[in-house]
């Protein structure tokens, strides 16, 4: 296939970046976005220019994505072929580098063997900040017991920690499974966590037991008592010699590996055709990153071979994913009432994988090997190199990702679906009224009415608009466009709910204005003088859906909450916020959802197309992980305000989904994460999916994959859209296969490897102690790393720790999942934080997770009013702050304004327009100067970039409040228990040794 001479794009054609077996994208963007129908009036195209010379443009992106924007400025052309060179896009942050280890295995280490030399073992030429040493050092060692157990606060240095046993895991015995389902590993041994023996004891097993068996060489800086990260002297110890520091610059940093994607690199091809050939043709088949990331680019042949690495094989599809907009939006192909040509096996659809033969009368499925007819109205001869000669015509045949128009048979009952609708459901209980919420609500949308999403060319959305209040009984409102006045039916019997009325409760919003607008004015004053204060929240959800029923579509309920449902009525909840609970094997209780009417009300939203977006606003506990259990099964969540009302109004949608991950043979789908429900082990049911959602799915091999033909995926995405007509999504990626492990690891993509470990950690804790979970997190980790080492690394040192260079920022990942509020038993966070945070993280896509687990620091004290550059962020350690300077920390769902103790007077007056910090609220004031409108603009292109909203909190060095900004700081100790990124490295590392022992 790399040998056809593929030497231009076709005019439907978008750059297709990616990693591993994707390649850049090419060519300049176009003034006008190249998109529409296929089948639909020609276009006229410009010839893009010829030449002989390729010059590929490398434009790093900031961390936003963490993807390579890639742009062809000229190419080999053939004169018979027109096409316009597709936008520009972005691509992941490139191909992992090489290692530059050989497949050898290294000898077993003896025992006794001391850390030495750390800079030179971890290999960091391009990641760390500072230059290794050119010069000897003297090498001292220093004491490093393993770290504090997880799960609770390191004493103080008068009170030694318990003595916890962690026994080791022998390369010789059974290997861990891939964190699938279950979650994966031995049953532990010892309580979990990190453990701390007593410095002076003989370590239990699993510990290396001679004293100063971390030694580091070099400019390293060691773990003092008393900074930050250090671990607590028991009392008695003896003092160790003079102890070396650590140089935290020299181990891995994300925010050094962000930064190198901001260079610009030129490479020039003078002679090269077959290689810009190959290049055009791998851009044309595989869907974007936007669309499909992988932990691994190179899938192992055997299932041998997947089960000695312990790397988890999976995919993070975001189907939806937002597109730039100069990037061009999917084509969708129209095949008329035969509908998408399919395989007859396995039901894969028509994709560029697919081998026509036979002169074109038959093609040969790449996923099942079947060989099928190609139908009449499809039929096209074949070039000379095997081609269709439309091929450059039709994107299902040259393209990753486009869209069919779907036929009759994709329909329920053979119907099309009628547009569909949005139900905005108030709760008007005492404390919401007196509060002044309702009104806020009210007030807020008559303007986001304004804003409803619709189809491009189309002059007004098509969806339907609901409205709903409730407290003890729901009122159902008329809205119909032909009223003067709004009418209110009420129902009152919640336990046999139904809706009063089907004409006017559903209407067009532009048709109804007036009555809406009425009708939101009225509410609040209609309520005022209630003294309710019990609400039902189960019935709420039931009447949605059965208007929906009723309507014959699929939709959306906004519903405005704020206390736990305590009113009699079909899932009344009761208190069982038990701190007792936490740090014990029942703590996973608190994370259970309440069974029984939720659990229905989640399989009859689905079935019904029926996606529940929840807004809290609690004063107290409200049994979140109960409430939010239907919101988190049909493709929402819960939200913050006004913010994400805004953006869950207007965002790109599509209802009543099913979707299925088709692959090759010899491996297949065993596992789905996400917001999702499903009946079966195949299909993948979402009321609704949009632009922020994510669904990650493992992979297990079922037989050998072939190093030749590679692994093929597909997935296929049927919905309704927002305009009532029924798609079918379908994005396809190739992968490579090797029967080398050093090929795995090198293809490796730590971000997505860190969503797929949050998300099965975060499942787990479910049905697992907290303690477990944490513990196989670290084995897991700790047998990847000692795998590649006895497998792929040059022969070393054991004092050395080598890590794969795609992998370098994956132990700071991983102890900074560990550290998140659903991992961390502590009496001191809220049980409905930790639950909403475990159900957030289960839908998200890769940025964001990788996000919230490594939060951006960017100084603002010696900003540049004058560029429009961003600082660049600084590690999420306390080093790293100044009592003089000014810091954003930002994580996707929180945000602080830090500010320093000796923050000069001027820069306080420029931001604040304030003398001092003794004056300082916690605001942003609006400021008409440079210096102000420069941080409100770094605060504001934040916040638009992020899927939630989040809350700006200014807190002042040394104030109480500082502990909230303080847990954000990733590579120091947490608050709540957990290493220090650098204690966590060590460990690691003892943890590899004794692997290899």
């Amino acid at each position: 296939m790399s040998q056809q001479g593929y030497v231009a794009a076709p005019p439907y054609s978008q750059a297709q970046p990616g990693m591993g077996g994707y390649q850049g994208g090419f060519g300049p963007g176009p003034s006008q976005p190249l998109y529409g129908h296929y089948g639909g009036p020609p276009q006229a195209f410009s010839t893009p220019p010829t030449g002989k010379k390729l010059v590929l443009l490398y434009l790093g992106c900031f961390y936003s994505d963490m993807l390579l924007s890639f742009h062809l400025i000229g190419s080999v052309l053939s004169p018979k072929c027109v096409y316009p060179a597709p936008p520009a896009v972005s691509a992941p942050y490139g191909q992992p580098p090489q290692s530059a280890y050989s497949s050898m295995a290294s000898p077993v280490p003896p025992p006794t063997q001391q850390l030495t030399n750390q800079m030179s073992a971890m290999n960091l030429g391009s990641y760390g900040n500072a230059a290794p040493p050119t010069s000897p050092v003297a090498q001292q060692p220093f004491q490093t017991p393993p770290p504090p157990a997880m799960g609770q606060m390191a004493p103080g240095p008068q009170s030694p920690p318990p003595t916890m046993p962690m026994g080791g895991q022998s390369m010789a015995g059974p290997p861990m499974a891939g964190m699938g389902r279950p979650f994966p590993g031995p049953p532990p041994t010892g309580p979990g966590g990190f453990q701390q023996p007593g410095p002076g004891l003989a370590g239990p097993s699993g510990f290396p037991q001679q004293a100063g068996n971390c030694q580091f060489g070099g400019p390293m800086a060691g773990l003092q008592p008393g900074m930050p990260g250090a671990f607590p002297t028991a009392p008695g110890a003896l003092a160790g010699p003079p102890q070396k520091k650590l140089d935290p610059d020299s181990i891995p940093s994300i925010v050094s590996r962000r930064l190198i994607l901001l260079g610009v690199h030129t490479f020039t091809y003078q002679h090269t055709t077959l290689v810009i050939l190959h290049f055009l043709i791998l851009i044309s088949s595989n869907a974007s990153p936007r669309f499909i990331r992988c932990t691994t680019y190179s899938l192992p042949c055997t299932a041998d071979l997947a089960k000695q690495c312990q790397v988890p094989l999976a995919s993070i599809i975001k189907p939806f994913a937002s597109l730039p907009k100069n990037e061009t939006p999917l084509y969708v192909v129209k095949h008329g009432e035969t509908g998408p040509v399919r395989c007859n096996r396995c039901k894969a659809y028509m994709c560029p994988y697919m081998q026509f033969i036979d002169g074109g009368r038959r093609y040969q499925c790449s996923f099942c090997n079947c060989v099928n007819e190609v139908p009449v109205f499809y039929f096209q001869h074949l070039d000379h190199m095997g081609r269709r000669v439309d091929f450059y015509e039709r994107p299902e045949l040259s393209l990753g990702s486009y869209e069919f128009e779907a036929t009759m048979d994709y329909c329920k009952n053979n119907k099309p679906p009628n547009p569909p609708a949005y139900i905005f459901m108030i709760d008007v209980s005492y404390t919401n009224i007196k509060s002044g919420l309702v009104k806020l609500i009210c007030d807020e949308l008559k303007s986001l009415l304004e804003k409803l999403p619709r189809e491009e060319g189309m002059e007004s959305s098509a969806i339907k608009v609901g409205f709903v209040t409730y407290n003890k009984i729901l009122h159902f409102y008329n809205v119909k466009s032909a009223l003067a006045q709004p009418q209110m039916m009420v129902v009152s019997d919640t336990a046999d709910m139904f809706v009063p009325l089907l004409d006017g409760f559903l209407v067009n919003y532009q048709d109804s204005r007036a009555v809406i607008y009425n009708l939101l004015d009225q509410i609040p004053d209609m309520f005022a003088d209630t003294n309710e204060s019990e609400t039902v929240f189960a019935p709420v959800i039931q009447a949605g859906v059965e208007a929906f029923k009723e309507a014959e579509c699929s939709g959306k309920l906004f519903i405005f909450h704020s206390s736990m449902p305590t009113a009699e009525a079909p899932g009344k909840l009761k208190n069982r916020d038990d701190k007792k609970l936490v740090n014990t094997d029942k703590e996973k209780m608190l994370f259970q959802p309440q069974k029984g009417v939720y659990e229905q009300l989640s399989k009859e939203c689905v079935a019904q197309g029926c996606c529940v977006d929840l807004f809290l606003f609690p004063s107290q506990y409200v049994d979140l992980a109960t409430m939010a259990d239907v919101p988190s099964h049909t493709g929402a969540g819960m939200s913050h305000f006004l913010r994400d009302l805004r953006k869950d109004v207007q965002k790109s949608i599509g209802f009543d989904a099913v979707m299925r991950v088709r692959t090759s043979t010899g491996f297949r789908a065993t596992d789905f994460f996400g917001g999702i429900y499903m009946n079966n082990t195949t299909d993948i049911e979402m009321a609704a999916v949009d632009c922020d959602k994510a669904v990650t799915v493992e992979f297990k091999h079922d037989d050998t994959l072939s190093e030749e033909t590679g692994a093929f995926m597909q997935c296929a995405l049927l919905y309704t859209t927002i305009s009532g007509q029924r798609r079918l999504r379908i994005h396809n990626v190739s992968l490579n296969c090797s029967s080398q492990l050093s090929e795995l690891y090198k293809s490796c993509e730590t971000d997505s490897l860190i969503n797929f470990f949050a998300k099965s950690a975060y499942r787990a804790i479910l049905n697992q102690p907290l303690k477990n979970v944490r513990e196989i997190l670290v084995n897991q980790t700790a047998h990847m790393l000692a795998c590649y080492r006895k497998n792929c690394a040059s022969p070393s040192a054991a004092s050395q720790l080598i890590l794969p260079d795609a992998m370098k920022v994956f132990p700071v990942y991983m102890n900074s999942l560990m550290k998140t509020a659903p991992l961390v038993g502590s009496t001191e966070l809220s049980t409905d934080d930790r639950a909403h945070q475990r159900l957030s993280v289960m839908a998200m896509g890769v940025e964001d997770t990788q996000l919230l687990l490594y939060p951006r620091l960017i100084p603002l004290h010696n900003i540049d009013v004058s560029s429009e550059a961003l600082p660049a962020p600084v590690r999420c350690s306390e080093e790293r702050l100044s009592e003089s300077g000014v810091f954003l920390l930002e994580n996707g769902h929180s945000m602080f304004l830090w500010l320093g103790q000796a923050t000069s007077p001027d820069l306080i007056q420029g931001i604040f327009n304030l003398p001092s910090l003794a004056h300082l609220q916690c605001a942003l004031p609006e400021l008409d100067n440079p210096l102000s409108s420069k941080v409100r603009a770094i605060i504001s292109g934040v916040l638009e970039k992020r899927p939630s909203s989040m809350k700006l909190q200014i807190v002042r060095q040394r104030d109480k409040p500082e502990m909230l900004f303080r847990q954000f700081l990733v590579e120091d100790k947490g608050l709540h228990g957990g290493a220090s990124y650098m204690d966590f490295l060590c460990y690691v590392h003892r943890e590899i040794r004794q692997l290899l022992t």
